[in-house]
């Protein structure tokens, strides 16, 4: 069986021990950064699986970091900070990130958060390809193909693209994307939702006989017309 390598990047040592202490209980691999710099070489070097990665940090910032990443892979990169404020959460997930923790955390919830997210990521090979005129959404290799051209989507934004495709013309709330989606009551911020939408929008453009749809007052669906 093939390990799951998840590098734990944060400059306090100790947060790095107690992240990386649970997660070897779960048979993970493990490897620990103090800098964003170092995280950079070990994320090119061993082909990890997973990120945490917290934002605060010399040489560079977990956001630098983020985007070095995201130029070249869309594997789960999970933000563990102490900065909570709805702008900084905000930019994470503008930027890529698939969740958002803020310290202190609970180790086991943690756990719990990676475990999902890796769930999610991989491929289940029960579910199949969603077609609707110009775009198809395959959950077997998590590609979006629009136009013929493959659309390079993170795992948050491409599950709830095709949750809301699977379910044509049904609306759904914030909080019900949340729930479906993120597989847990997200903390108190349904602007998670918006975020990952302006991003699968931005990147699909208008769409004549499809589209994803604002529901006012009420939430989103995936609209055939």
């Amino acid at each position: 069986m093939v390990e799951t390598k998840i590098m734990i990047v944060d400059d306090d040592n100790n947060i790095c021990d107690l992240i990386e202490m649970y997660l070897l209980k779960e048979g993970y691999k493990i490897y620990k950064a103090h800098n964003g710099k170092d995280a950079i070489k070990i994320f090119n070097d061993k082909q990890i699986d997973l990120v945490v990665l917290d934002v605060m940090m010399p040489v560079m910032d977990g956001y630098e970091v983020l985007r070095e990443i995201r130029k070249t892979s869309q594997i789960p990169v999970l933000m563990l900070t102490a900065k909570g404020e709805t702008f900084d959460r905000v930019l994470g997930l503008e930027l890529g990130a698939d969740d958002y923790i803020v310290k202190p955390f609970e180790p086991k919830e943690l756990v719990a958060r990676i475990r999902a997210v890796l769930r999610r990521y991989k491929p289940q090979t029960q579910k199949r390809a969603l077609e609707y005129d110009n775009i198809i959404i395959d959950a077997d290799s998590y590609i979006v193909t629009h136009n013929g051209n493959n659309i390079e989507m993170p795992p948050k934004e491409f599950e709830l693209l095709y949750f809301l495709a699977s379910n044509p013309n049904k609306v759904f709330t914030r909080d019900q994307l949340l729930y479906e989606v993120w597989g847990y009551d997200y903390p108190g911020d349904s602007r998670t939702v918006d975020v990952h939408v302006k991003r699968i929008r931005e990147k699909l453009g208008e769409q004549n006989t499809w589209q994803l749809k604002t529901v006012w007052g009420v939430g989103y669906k995936f609209e055939v017309k």
